[in-house]
């Protein structure tokens, strides 16, 4: 058994989760960026990796970001990667997996998103037999504008697979409005995908009321920011809006100090507030080797900080296969 599955209630430890807020290239272990690194004819030591993963703020990891990715080249590189991450998650005991992958990146490489996504497929279909069910989240970057975000919509079409269940929108919220990117997720509903974004995370409420009246989206990835307005967190409960938590990428981002104040802890996340008014919300971990956590240690946590029950621990597990977009078969 995992350690890390030690230390959380035996109740909670031993049901199968789902995790729908995970990004595949924020899950570039040490090890797998060296094993990475090294198919582009780079040999860089798993000590060196792991100091860079120390990083001091927001934009030292970004450049960590930025650097560790550069080295999915290929689509086999892509292959790799994902049978790691299916090891990493069944070890936790996640039956089901959205994985959120960065096309928007992929077309800003010059790399072909069908050729990525067709060696992924071939390496995480046969984790079904294991018992780990992984669709995909067709991801576009904000800032790049609504054309480039356009073109992930029809890129995801092209693709053709019942695996593609969503398309969303990530990168920096604050950085174009928000109904620029109404004719986007218009064409979204036309071909029959759900619809998520980025939203709350470092802006404010508004950011999030935009999102489900201008874009009809149906979940909100992080969407913290909603604690700040009672009649949005009422909307949120009455519709059933699904916000994606992620309380330790919160921390590491400095997401957590912009919504609630200098010097806020994770103890100070406004998870509890969120679950308990009625709002529909799920556990996650965003990016997992970037920011040091697992799925498993985001329970942990919540037990400990947060001061949830055994029944209400069950209830967020429960949380991830009733919001899911797709299902665990």
């Amino acid at each position: 058994m995992n350690p890390e599955l030690k230390k959380l209630p035996a109740k909670i430890a031993q049901l199968p989760k789902a995790e729908l807020h995970l990004h595949l290239e924020g899950s570039i272990r040490p090890e797998v960026a060296r094993a990475l690194a090294s198919r582009c004819g780079e040999e860089i030591s798993t000590e060196e990796i792991i100091r860079r993963y120390a990083y001091k703020d927001f934009t030292e990891f970004i450049e960590t970001f930025k650097w560790v990715t550069s080295y999915l080249r290929k689509p086999e590189s892509f292959g790799l990667l994902a049978v790691d991450v299916c090891e990493q998650l069944l070890a936790q005991n996640v039956a089901y997996a959205e994985i959120t992958l960065s096309v928007g990146i992929m077309i800003l490489r010059g790399q072909d998103p069908q050729e990525n996504f067709e060696a992924l497929l071939a390496a995480t279909e046969p984790y079904e037999k294991r018992g780990l069910y992984i669709n995909w989240v067709f991801d576009a970057v904000r800032q790049f504008g609504a054309d480039a975000a356009m073109e992930v919509v029809e890129w995801a079409h092209r693709c053709k697979s019942r695996r593609i269940v969503a398309f969303g929108i990530g990168g920096d919220e604050l950085s174009i409005p928000t109904r620029e990117l109404q004719r986007v997720y218009n064409r979204v509903g036309e071909y029959g995908m759900h619809r998520l974004i980025h939203a709350g995370e470092i802006g404010g409420p508004e950011k999030i009321r935009e999102a489900v009246e201008l874009l009809g989206a149906e979940r909100i990835g992080h969407g913290i920011g909603a604690i700040h307005d009672r009649e949005l967190m009422d909307m949120l409960k009455e519709r059933g809006i699904t916000l994606e938590l992620c309380p330790v990428s919160n921390v590491k981002t400095g997401a957590l100090e912009r919504q609630m104040g200098e010097g806020a802890e994770l103890a100070g996340h406004p998870f509890p507030k969120l679950f308990r008014h009625g709002i529909p919300v799920v556990l996650s971990t965003d990016d997992p080797a970037m920011f040091h956590t697992t799925l498993t240690r985001e329970y942990e946590l919540a037990a400990r900080e947060f001061g949830f029950t055994d029944e209400e621990l069950v209830g967020i597990v429960e949380n991830g296969f009733r919001y899911a977009f797709g299902e665990a078969r």
